[in-house]
């Protein structure tokens, strides 16, 4: 019997295609709202803004967080900081650089309970730039939905973004609030 190598690895990939499609599908969850903002001094004045633009893949069971996985991009070009020539100060190249960097990513690497709520490790990637964060988070469930709230500090010059600047401060407050169907 001679057997059909190409028949076999064609199978194969198919089989692995729809199971590797099929978990990924499941492991999605929609968001119905979510909030990402940020915080920095600028000349000693907090300045705040927001990103608008996210999507996620949430697989987050509370009873057993080691399991869970989070990942999220954000695109960069609805940054809103409500001045508009701030904003595409942002998105340029010293800053975001949006045309070549359009979003900021951020990948879970473990998540385990803390306290009363989580502890996620995150890898966050901003301008090609990858650094492990650390975001304590809290779950709330209420109905059919689900809230993940969470907020961590980064140096925005690990990130190569913004400089140097003698008026802008190194550090970045950022908070997350999400909305899912539970």
């Amino acid at each position: 019997m001679k057997l059909n190598y190409a028949h076999i690895f064609k199978t194969l990939f198919i089989l692995l295609l729809v199971t590797f499609t099929g978990s990924t599908v499941l492991a999605q969850t929609a968001i119905s709202r979510a909030a990402v903002t940020y915080e920095v001094k600028n000349l000693g004045i907090n300045t705040t803004g927001k990103f608008t633009g996210v999507k996620a893949g949430i697989s987050f069971n509370p009873a057993q967080p080691a399991s869970g996985s989070i990942e999220a991009a954000v695109d960069v070009n609805t940054v809103n900081s409500d001045n508009d020539t701030r904003d595409e100060h942002l998105k340029g190249a010293k800053f975001f650089d949006a045309a070549k960097y359009p979003t900021i990513n951020i990948k879970s690497t473990s998540i385990q309970k803390k306290g009363s709520g989580y502890l996620g490790k995150f890898n966050l990637t901003i301008k090609g730039n990858t650094k492990p964060v650390d975001i304590p988070f809290t779950y709330t469930a209420t109905g059919d939905k689900a809230q993940y709230k969470g907020s961590f500090k980064i140096n925005r010059k690990d990130f190569n973004v913004g400089g140097s600047s003698m008026t802008l401060a190194d550090e970045v407050t950022i908070n997350i609030d999400i909305e899912t169907a539970k």
